[in-house]
């Protein structure tokens, strides 16, 4: 764990490789948050994951341990998605064709960016709970109220029924009572401005027009998994998604659609969650191995 300074923050950041040494040379594998939430709750995948690969998390400005340092911010997609390659930079993540990418909710816009910048280092690409729509002004009007009405009065959400609430609104099956603490305590300490800002900004039409133009045309290998009772983001995009890859890329794409699960799959159901995140990655492994020149 560590933290890196730029020119606007301090990132904090983990690599499981300083833990476990043994994993240095492992594949990596770069997680990114959803909107409001520092890079705890990936922890219990990570310990799925960690023997065999190398395992990499950050808190984006605004979340978590991360420090500002500059008011002179804003809250983008790419903005994230440099917070993130100084990461991947400053670790020489991107030296080989191993690094598998994935992003969860608002961070799986951050996640397409990244591989947009980093093909050649990209083995595969995960989405969860992130799809594609036509973009509908008033919807997205609506949404952006939610998300600055949350933020001018998250304070509710020290209550118990409003707290218990913000639970039941993410996810369909119970989830260990310390990461339920951890989701709402990212929520009540995320920075009000960065939150609102990422909130509203990530949904203007230009940012989802990226995002749709990106998830459609990645080469690499991808991962689409979507909880079928999300209550956060229609999970009707990521079919829409799978749909207009399987168009127009001839790579893999696999959706996974699990029943009775909400926004946070890697906690509702992390054994088969992680089982098909590793079996993604071995896959994409094997894909990378049969494009190297013979002797490579």
């Amino acid at each position: 764990m560590g933290y890196l300074k730029t020119s606007k923050s301090e990132v904090y950041y983990e690599d499981s490789a300083e833990q476990f040494p043994e994993v240095f040379d492992k594949p990596v594998v770069l997680f990114m948050n959803g909107w409001a939430l520092s890079s705890r709750y990936w922890t219990p995948v990570i310990e799925k994951l960690t023997p065999d690969f190398r395992c990499v998390t950050l808190d984006q400005s605004g979340t978590g341990r991360t420090k500002l340092i500059s008011s002179l911010h804003d809250y983008t997609i790419p903005y994230f998605a440099d917070e993130v390659s100084s990461v991947i930079e400053h670790l020489k993540l991107n030296q080989d064709k191993r690094m598998h990418v994935v992003g969860h909710s608002m961070g799986s816009m951050v996640t397409t960016e990244i591989q947009h910048r980093y093909p050649e280092a990209t083995a595969s690409v995960t989405i969860i709970a992130c799809g594609i729509f036509d973009y509908n002004w008033i919807q997205m009007q609506i949404l952006s109220w939610f998300v600055e009405t949350s933020m001018n009065f998250k304070w509710i959400f020290n209550l118990g029924p409003f707290k218990d609430g913000l639970i039941e609104k993410a996810t369909t099956q119970p989830i260990d009572p310390k990461y339920a603490d951890i989701i709402v305590e990212d929520f009540l300490n995320t920075n009000s401005e960065a939150a609102s800002q990422v909130g509203t900004l990530s949904l203007d039409k230009h940012a989802l027009d990226v995002y749709t133009a990106q998830a459609v045309a990645i080469q690499s290998p991808v991962l689409l998994c979507v909880g079928k009772d999300d209550q956060t983001i229609p999970p009707e995009g990521m079919v829409t998604l799978y749909e207009k890859r399987c168009q127009h890329e001839s790579l893999e794409t696999k959706l996974i659609q699990y029943d009775n699960i909400g926004h946070l799959p890697m906690l509702e159901v992390t054994d088969e969650f992680s089982k098909a995140l590793h079996e993604h990655f071995n896959k994409s492994m094997e894909s990378v191995s049969e494009l190297k020149p013979t002797g490579a």
